[in-house]
């Protein structure tokens, strides 16, 4: 399974589950858990491995505004005084390099959806790295690709990682841009197509 976090109401008794198969021979699993449908009707994106993929896919069609106009596009370049990897840099000869960090969100909680559904060290390390960029005169920008039809708005679960949600406050101040998009998901695949507001909680 393409998942590290808590999966919190991904995977319930009575959801309908979608899975692809690999014919690969070094997988100890055959399956990936892609999509659930949940009792209220919402399609949710499990595979975070998506979302980079799903990100890139919108920037190249032109399809996200804030991110549009760059020449060069590269995934998973090493960045960082902390040993990362950023997942999409973008650039430009006539602008600054563009650092975008991509985040899968799918919890939901009360109508509102959030971001990190487990405490992320790592998650902590790249905002750490995104202010970094950001003081060194780039654009920082963390992406949360919401594949969950049921979140309208996003927010950072700080009753999940208190700290997590400390470094975003100093990540707005220090002027790194949040962007939330949201999926349009059925069983024949996701598409990435609206732009969610985000709320600092």
């Amino acid at each position: 399974m393409v998942n590290t976090g808590a999966m919190t109401g991904c995977a319930e008794p009575g959801f309908t589950v979608w899975y692809s198969t690999s014919d690969s021979k070094t997988r100890k699993y055959p399956q990936t858990f892609e999509i659930a449908e949940n009792n209220q009707g919402h399609w949710i994106g499990v595979n975070t491995g998506m979302a980079n993929k799903l990100v890139v896919e919108a920037i190249a069609n032109g399809n996200i505004d804030e991110l549009s106009g760059y020449q060069g596009c590269q995934t998973e370049v090493k960045y960082g005084e902390e040993g990362s990897r950023i997942d999409v840099m973008l650039t430009d000869p006539d602008r600054s390099d563009c650092y975008v960090e991509i985040k899968s969100t799918t919890l939901l909680v009360d109508g509102k959806g959030y971001f990190p559904d487990a405490v992320t060290t790592r998650g902590q390390k790249h905002i750490r790295e995104l202010m970094a960029m950001k003081k060194n005169g780039n654009r920082a920008v963390l992406f949360f690709c919401v594949q969950h039809t049921g979140i309208e708005l996003v927010s950072i679960a700080d009753f999940v990682d208190p700290q997590y949600a400390t470094l975003i406050h100093d990540a707005v101040s220090a002027g790194v841009e949040i962007l939330c998009y949201g999926c349009e998901i059925d069983e024949l695949g996701i598409d990435l197509v609206k732009k969610l507001d985000f709320a600092l909680p």
